[in-house]
Formats: structure tokens, sequence, C-alpha cells
């Protein structure tokens, strides 16, 4: 027994040093991650001075923290339009996002679970289209909705957010090992159509994949920029990403405010980043359960 615990030591002390080594790798990580997150909180506190003539670094607090000036010019300057800026991306998102999500669902639950004339090949195709950039089809959709007279509205924008081949793939092989096939038969052999299969037996199984897929349509839909850019030319209908670059190109050009929009533009930018904040903290709770189910199947 002692020979035993004596030949134990070893292995756990040269694991010690493999430990102490991850962790100092996973917080240089963090650290390299949190960096422009820290930098945009500290320079939305700093006026048009501070950011371009700070005396404590662009990593640092100035002595004058205006948190409260930038944030009321933010929310003034313009008309208010930045609030408006904001909605449009809410709507944007979600309505994008609740779309991608719902088709996402039915798609790869039809990959997953039935079998059709063709499937092998149509699946083939949904995966060339994850292969595609999105920005190389904002000019052929531009053309479609040019041709259907939806430029510059909402639907330019909401409808092109309502296709993500990527959630449709993600749902497809999560549902093949998520939902056994055992579990829909046994709903069929009991009398259960296959909406109702569909709906109580084989969708509470899905969540984790569902959160996932709504979360990734949500945040693409919120950052996406080239395509409304494309889309709209009505300052009224910009999400927050044009409406931003449009006061950085005024900030650029000196006019409007010039210099002094810059405090504001970095403002909106953390102002921005919020919403994606609470929904990640807020639906994390279902991954987790996810996971869990995971580790007892």
């Amino acid at each position: 027994m002692t020979s035993l615990l004596t030949s134990r030591r070893p292995s756990g002390a040269r694991r010690a040093p493999r430990n102490i080594t991850a962790h100092l790798f996973l917080g240089a990580l963090i650290v390299y991650f949190l960096i422009p997150v820290w930098w945009l909180i500290v320079a939305s506190s700093k006026d048009a001075t501070g950011l371009f003539a700070g005396t404590n670094g662009a990593l640092w607090f100035d002595k004058n923290i205006d948190f409260i000036g930038n944030f009321r010019d933010l929310f003034t300057f313009n008309g208010g339009i930045y609030l408006r800026w904001m909605g449009n991306s809410l709507l944007y998102s979600l309505s994008g996002g609740l779309g991608a999500t719902v088709l996402a669902v039915l798609a790869g639950y039809g990959f997953a679970k039935f079998k059709f004339r063709g499937r092998s090949f149509a699946f083939a195709l949904l995966l060339g289209a994850v292969m595609v950039p999105v920005t190389a089809l904002v000019i052929p959709t531009f053309i479609m909705m040019a041709g259907l007279q939806l430029t510059n509205t909402i639907w330019a924008v909401i409808l092109p957010s309502m296709l993500s081949p990527f959630g449709v793939y993600l749902m497809r092989v999560y549902i093949a090992d998520a939902v056994p096939d055992e579990l829909l038969d046994a709903a069929r052999v009991d009398g259960a159509g296959e909406f109702r299969t569909f709906v109580q037996v084989a969708l509470p199984l899905m969540r984790p994949a569902i959160v996932t897929v709504l979360l990734l349509s949500i945040v693409a839909t919120w950052n996406n920029y080239f395509l409304p850019l494309a889309m709209l030319n009505d300052n009224n209908l910009y999400p927050v990403t044009v409406g931003l670059d449009l006061w950085q190109g005024l900030a650029s050009g000196n006019n409007g405010g010039g210099f002094s929009l810059w405090s504001i533009i970095v403002m909106g930018s953390l102002v921005s980043i919020i919403p994606l904040i609470v929904a990640f903290l807020s639906l994390q709770k279902y991954w987790q359960g996810g996971l869990s189910l995971g580790s007892l199947k």
C-alpha cells in the first residue's frame, strides 16, 4: 500500500504545473478579450479632448469623467435619432432571429427525421450555402428586393435575415442525436399525430439548440452592417450599426459637431452591446440545462 501511494505522488506533482499553465493561459485569454470592452467603457467616460489628448492613456480614466454628459448627448443629438436606430435594430434582430429559428427548427427536423427523395442532395446544397460568405449575397439580394419593390423598407432587412443555412445545419445535427427515433415511434404508437409528436415530444428536447440558433441569429442580424447599408437610404430606417457609421462620417468630415461627435459615437457603441449582453446572460441557463441533459444521457 505504501509503495502504491508513493508511486502516485509524482504523477500528481507533474499534473500541478500543467494545471497552473492552463489557468495562466486561460487568464491571458480572458484579459485579451476583455481589453476592448474595458477600453470602450473607459473611452465612453471621456469628452472629445480626453479621447485624443488624454493624460492617463487610452486604458484609464481621465480626471474629467463625463458618462452622464455623453449619455445625454447621445440620446439628444440630431433629435434623438439614436433611440430610433436602437429600436430598428431590435425590430430587425428579433424578427429575423425568430424567423430564422423557426425555419431552422422545421427544416432541421425534416432533414433529421424524415426520409424523402433528394434529401442528401438538398442537404449538400445546404452545406454549400453555409460556405458562401454572406456579403457575397448582398448584391443578388438587392437585385431581387428591387424587383419586388421592397428596397428601403424594413422587409428588405428582415426577410434575408430569416434565412440561416448554418442554423438549419446545426439543428439537423443536434436533432439526429438528441431526439431518439424510438421515442417518436412510441408517441406515434400511442396515437399522437405528427404535429403533436413534434410539439410535445421532439420540441422540448431541442431547447438548447433552439436557444443557440436564436442567439446566433439575433447577434448576426444585430451586427449586420452591409445588408442594411445596401438596402436602405432612409436615415429613420437605419439600424444602429449603419447609424453609427453615418455619425463617424460626419465626425471625420468635421461636420455637424465634428470633433465632439467622437465621444457620442463611443458611448453609442457601448450602449449598443448592452442588449446582446443581457440576451446572453438571460438565456445561458438553457445552455446549462442542455449540458446537464447531455451528461445524463
